[in-house]
């Protein structure tokens, strides 16, 4: 016997996660007059991290709520932009996105990344304990109950990537403060402190440095730096232009 048939609608914003035949306009769903609207979301490809505001009949409702027949549901995109709630703010991204994470860290955000696949399950229970956002493009992954936080990943460009995490969070930056390689903090260094680490072109050319507090790598303005600062740049400009 079918269930309750509502009518939903996904925003644009969403619609690659739906099959082609839902993405225009409100169409029918057959519920099983059990389910909460935020299994019938999920159930239709959408990530709930994904999912803002939920709709009936032109009132916002929790996703706890139990569609009944006729049900006119707006899925709207998350608002930006987006608040977390009850911590500060910081990320966590699967192996996937190993430049991205570099470049957040190069902006001194908080970015906790594992260069091995650590596996769905153990992401999600350190997205819980550290309090952090999963950032992935692996749906499967957003769907998992543990999470804290998570939000995907629209493109598999690093420059558009960073962008939308950007405009999405607007998180604080303060660039040149972490270690991109371990996320840790980064301390003003002597030449004598890194020595070991400095080959001879180096050691003559260069004076300021600075040392993560947490593995020890130097840093210095070498070679790439301009390439850096570019990105630096581009970030700043680009968040202070929605504030």
């Amino acid at each position: 016997m079918n269930g309750p048939e509502i009518h939903l609608e996904v925003a644009p914003e969403l619609a690659l996660f739906v099959p082609h035949g839902r993405r225009s306009g409100a169409t029918p769903v057959t519920t099983d007059g059990v389910s909460t609207l935020g299994h019938v979301v999920e159930s239709l490809g959408v990530p709930l991290p994904e999912a803002g505001a939920l709709v009936v009949n032109g009132r916002e409702v929790p996703t706890s709520y139990v569609p009944v027949a006729g049900d006119q549901v707006e899925v709207r995109p998350v608002a930006r932009p987006q608040r977390v709630p009850g911590a500060p703010l910081r990320f966590l991204l699967d192996v996937h996105l190993g430049t991205l994470a570099r470049r957040l860290r190069l902006l001194g955000v908080d970015t906790a990344y594992e260069s091995t696949d650590l596996g769905d399950p153990a992401l999600a229970a350190l997205s819980a304990a550290e309090r952090r956002v999963m950032l992935s493009r692996d749906r499967g992954l957003l769907r998992r109950r543990e999470l804290w936080a998570g939000a995907y990943v629209y493109s598999t460009r690093p420059e558009d990537q960073l962008q939308d995490i950007l405009d999405r969070f607007r998180p604080e930056l303060r660039p040149w403060t972490r270690c991109t390689a371990c996320n840790g903090l980064l301390k003003e260094a002597t030449k004598d402190e890194v020595a070991d680490q400095l080959h001879g072109g180096t050691e003559r050319s260069y004076d300021v440095f600075a040392q993560c507090v947490e593995c020890g790598r130097a840093y210095w303005k070498g070679a790439h730096h301009d390439q850096l600062e570019a990105i630096v740049k581009d970030a700043v400009l680009f968040c202070s232009e929605r504030r």
